[in-house]
């Protein structure tokens, strides 16, 4: 019997990554679709549950394959949905079984009970190994021009999302943005600013990062970076996407936007601080000037393909910047282990 190399964890044990050598083939009870894997993207997510903070394994096992940011290559697909050697991410999330309201019509990004899966996450194995199956239906075929950034879909997925539901909460009035203010320059951020310079829209990113490569990133794209804090911005952008989750920023952010302003967090904050605020003045700010402020994480089938849309469209050599670390399978502890100079790290399995 076959087997496959696989990225794997004990959830809820701390610095219990490995990898094991003879993991089984994927089931077919996993999908119809038999995909190679060619590379991982790593995130904070992976980081945490590599800590023990979270993670699920399936049902009946130890541990979780990690890995939700895929690109592989199609082997087989009985179904004719794609074609052996079609480019293919799979969809993270899958809908609850019970299904809540959401889920029963696709829209598990906003499962509202927590039964939701997640491949690599949440009780779904993930795409870090040699071979891997899908269900046609969360399976999302790619551009060929996509083949060394395609593992940069999940996050982008993410993004499209977050820019989906601005314009719908913008389309409740007469609405014409004109400038966007992203708050970190991590892979997020960056991903946010791109899909907002294919908006034709004035695009500001704020990060601290002086040097690296973060401020070149974000010029590349027409953007104007800065290093202030928010609250010395000499203009009040018309959207905000805070995606670095830290709470100073997150309320800076709030009053900074400008009348009608949308403030759509996608960071996640780690809890555990508190800051003085003005809850009166904070109220006040947004009920006066009709202001927003959502959250938003994950996405649904129709954020995916927006965002393998957006990414096809985007300057390539610009996207493979955001790469500034592929990893062999066989350093695998050095994928998963941070770098303060890495903005997207990827666990390579074509070398």
């Amino acid at each position: 019997m076959s087997t496959v190399r696989a990225v794997t964890v004990t959830p809820g044990v701390p610095d219990s990554l490995r990898l094991v050598e003879e993991w089984p083939e994927p089931a077919a009870e996993e999908g119809a679709i038999l995909v190679e894997a060619l590379a991982v993207g790593i995130c904070g997510t992976d980081h945490e549950i590599i800590t023990g903070a979270y993670g699920e394994a399936p049902p009946g096992q130890e541990r979780l394959v990690l890995g939700h940011e895929s690109l592989g290559r199609v082997l087989e697909d009985p179904t004719g949905t794609l074609q052996p050697g079609d480019l293919v991410a799979g969809i993270v999330r899958h809908p609850d079984p019970v299904p809540c309201p959401n889920c029963a019509v696709d829209e598990w990004d906003m499962c509202r009970n927590g039964l939701y899966t997640e491949h690599g996450i949440k009780a779904l194995p993930g795409f870090a190994r040699d071979r891997w199956r899908v269900q046609p239906k969360f399976a999302v075929g790619l551009d060929p021009v996509l083949a060394p950034v395609g593992m940069l879909l999940e996050p982008t997925s993410v993004v499209a999302k977050a820019w989906d539901h601005i314009e719908r909460i913008g389309a409740r009035a007469e609405w014409k943005p004109q400038s966007v203010l992203v708050t970190g320059a991590g892979p997020i951020g960056l991903l946010a600013a791109l899909l907002a310079t294919q908006r034709q829209l004035s695009v500001h990113v704020l990060d601290r990062a002086t040097t690296g490569p973060k401020p070149e990133l974000v010029q590349a794209l027409g953007a104007t970076y800065h290093t202030s804090p928010v609250s010395e911005l000499d203009f009040a952008p018309d959207v905000v996407v805070e995606c670095t989750g830290a709470p100073s920023v997150v309320l800076d952010c709030m009053y900074k936007a400008g009348p009608t302003g949308i403030i759509c967090l996608t960071g996640v904050s780690s809890g555990g601080r508190t800051i003085d605020l003005d809850a009166g003045a904070l109220n006040r700010e947004l009920v006066l000037e009709n202001n927003v402020v959502f959250g938003s994480v994950n996405a649904n089938r129709r954020h995916w393909e927006l965002a393998a849309e957006a990414l096809a469209r985007a300057d390539q050599s610009w996207l493979n910047s955001l790469i500034t670390r592929r990893v062999p399978v066989s350093s695998y502890a050095e994928a998963y282990t941070s770098s303060g100079g890495d903005i997207k790290v990827v666990l390579d399995f074509e070398r």
